[in-house]
């Protein structure tokens, strides 16, 4: 009778060894070897002696029985006693295989719906036959038979009778099919699967893509840091191994937008420093490359993707007054722009007598995001430059000068304070002066500024960005971006009745009228002062001079005529580099005769080189600690007045 393949079916029996040893095996594989070549007429080659004892237990059972009934047999010693091991270090690496076959079978099946481990992934195929047969009952044996067709046509049971031919043949077919499953061809056996479990709500979706781009510096990327998936297979070579589902794996899907983006927003934060870089390289003065410099390309694109700063001006006459604002925030942090400035620098003429208080109070309220840069004073000239925190690392060593205008009188009220430093390639001057006062004076002003630009000695020890382009009569040549600001004392050449009649028919900001009369705008287009300086557009209402804590110009019986002392000018190097954003002045302040004026600007930056001294990160800690100490009071205090105002408010229904 034949099975469906073709083959006769032969009823399989338990074999029983009583010889012992490895001769008697070696023997009996040699008759076997002989009475097949007898049977096949001499066709083919006669198996080896050596043939493992695993492949002469695959002949048929009626010749496995012939063999089996030789009786004296003269033992000697096995002549290749390693065949057998050989067998059975198969079996392990077979089962070996098997176990990390059956693992991925579970996520590489595009049609498996069921649990995620391969443990019920499909019935697993009986081992090789070993060398040594067990004892045991024909339906054990029958199942440990292969039932894959693929297997039956490997197996040489089942077969009709052949020669040693056939043998060869057989066992050529059993190797294939045994180098095919370490290929990974596996078995077509049954598939045994878990019902699937649905979740009892949908599940909310999930972005595969993780990398934070809210951050700003997590969009810009080094030059020598964009192979990151290169990078990542090399030192992290587990990274692909070590996700499960290797189709994800093969599409890129979760490796190229989760792992490598994830490294993306990391490195962009902090850069990877190589070891000879840290070994070779000084942060206070240290390369003078491009390439890896603190002051670079690279660092400047990531905290600046537009290479533009922030940075806010203002100036205010406090006319000595030792009463300060309540609040500061409608003078440094106006709402009409919608983010705060990178930089900030105040400078005031007249000082209060308390210099330290009115520092503090900036710290308040400028809050903890803002450290105080450096800070000088002449006489009662004062200056302030604060700074975002994580920017102060990227600033030189900061120097100051100081001019006196007025030699006669003992207090300093007269004269101009300037500081300078460089941040990342671009150098900056801030000017803040107190010109020379009075209606008529204006050679004297104009000799103030002579004098200044003359006689302030800037720069000291930071080397000047572009040498070619200075002037050693003139400092404001010296730096890429100057702002000079203060009290100018610049008139309105016309009576006090015409300048109210203009303010009383204009009350919003159209200024233009007053400004025919301006003195400093007349100077300035002829010529004579702030050579190479520009002034935003004013639309605003003359910042001199008021009655102390109201909006009406002067009453007294000097009526003054409402001036525009109070300026901010500007000039650059390079054309188009500083845009004016806002130019205002603040009438919520009123402690004083003069308004506070600011203006807003946006500063083009250049990378730099290592070659000048920074400043190693120094800021004045204890008035950072003392400002960032009282706002918190402050707002503590305000929670509590208003938890105290709801609950003493009783609401009664009758």
């Amino acid at each position: 009778m034949s099975t469906p393949n073709g083959f006769p079916q032969h009823s399989r029996v338990c074999l029983t060894r009583s010889m012992e040893g490895g001769a008697v095996q070696d023997l009996q594989a040699k008759k076997a070897g002989k009475a097949a070549k007898k049977e096949a007429g001499g066709e083919g080659a006669p198996p080896k002696i050596g043939t493992p004892i695993s492949e002469t237990l695959k002949l048929l059972p009626e010749e496995l029985k012939a063999n089996m009934k030789i009786k004296s047999i003269t033992p000697r010693p096995p002549r290749k006693p390693r065949l057998e091991r050989a067998a059975s270090l198969d079996e392990k690496s077979w089962r070996r295989w098997r176990r990390f076959r059956t693992s991925q079978e579970s996520l590489t099946d595009p049609n498996e719906t069921s649990s995620s481990n391969g443990s019920l992934r499909e019935a697993s195929p009986s081992p090789p036959t070993r060398g040594r047969a067990s004892p045991c009952n024909p339906c054990c044996q029958q199942d440990s038979l292969p039932s894959s067709p693929d297997a039956l046509e490997a197996s040489p049971v089942g077969k009709s009778r052949g020669g040693a031919s056939d043998l060869g043949k057989r066992a050529s077919e059993i190797s294939s099919a045994f180098g095919g499953l370490l290929r990974g061809k596996g078995f077509a056996g049954g598939k045994p699967r878990l019902s699937q479990i649905m979740p009892a709500r949908p599940l909310p979706p999930m972005e595969l893509n993780v990398a934070s781009h809210s951050l700003r510096t997590a969009n810009r990327i080094d030059s020598d840091c964009l192979d990151y998936r290169h990078y990542s297979q090399h030192k992290f070579g587990r990274v692909s191994s070590s996700l499960s589902d290797s189709k994800l794996q093969g599409n890129g899907t979760l490796y190229d937008n989760c792992s490598t983006d994830s490294m993306k927003s990391t490195f962009s934060v902090l850069t990877p420093i190589r070891a000879k870089d840290v070994r070779s390289r000084s942060y206070l003065e240290g390369s003078l490359l491009a390439s890896g410099a603190l002051m670079g390309a690279e660092e400047l694109s990531r905290y600046f993707p537009d290479r533009n700063i922030g940075i806010f001006v203002a100036t205010w006459n406090m006319q000595g007054q030792k009463e300060l604002p309540v609040n500061l925030d409608d003078f440094l942090l106006p709402t009409d722009p919608d983010f705060a400035q990178d930089m900030y620098v105040i400078g005031v003429q007249e000082g209060c007598p308390d210099r330290r208080e009115w520092e503090i109070r900036l710290q308040e309220t400028l809050g903890p995001h803002y450290v105080l840069l450096h800070s000088a004073a002449h006489g009662v000239l004062y200056m302030s430059v604060f700074i975002r925190r994580d920017l102060i690392w990227f600033c030189s060593e900061v120097e100051y000068a100081t001019v006196t205008t007025r030699i006669v009188s003992q207090i300093k009220t007269k004269g101009a304070l300037g500081i300078c430093f460089t941040f990342f390639g671009t150098s900056f001057l801030f000017i803040t002066s107190h010109f020379t006062s009075g209606d008529s004076k204006v050679n004297e002003r104009k000799l103030d500024y002579n004098k200044t630009i003359q006689a302030l000695t800037l720069p000291k020890n930071v080397p000047d960005t572009n040498p070619y382009r200075s002037s050693s009569s003139d400092v404001t040549t010296r730096f890429d971006e100057v702002f000079w600001f203060g009290d100018f004392n610049f008139r309105l050449n016309k009576d006090r009745e015409t300048v109210d009649s203009i303010l009383n028919q204009n009350p919003s900001t159209d200024v233009s009228k007053l400004l025919v009369y301006d003195q400093l705008t007349t100077e300035m287009s002829r010529g004579s002062i702030f050579k190479g300086f520009q002034e935003a557009d004013i639309h605003f209402r003359p910042s001199y001079k008021f009655d102390i804590g109201k909006d009406s110009y002067d009453t007294t019986s000097k009526q003054r005529t409402p001036s525009y002392t109070d300026r901010v000018v500007f000039r650059s190097r390079y054309k188009d580099d500083i845009q004016a954003v806002k130019y205002s002045s603040c009438p919520v302040i009123k402690t004083s005769d003069h308004r506070p004026v600011f203006a807003l600007f946006r500063v083009k930056l250049r990378p730099g080189r290592d070659n000048i001294p920074l400043a190693a990160g120094q800021f004045d800690r204890d008035l950072y600690l003392i400002g960032i100490r009282r706002r918190t009071t402050r707002e503590l205090q305000k929670r509590l007045e208003q938890k105290d105002q709801r609950s003493s408010s009783i609401c009664s229904i009758s």
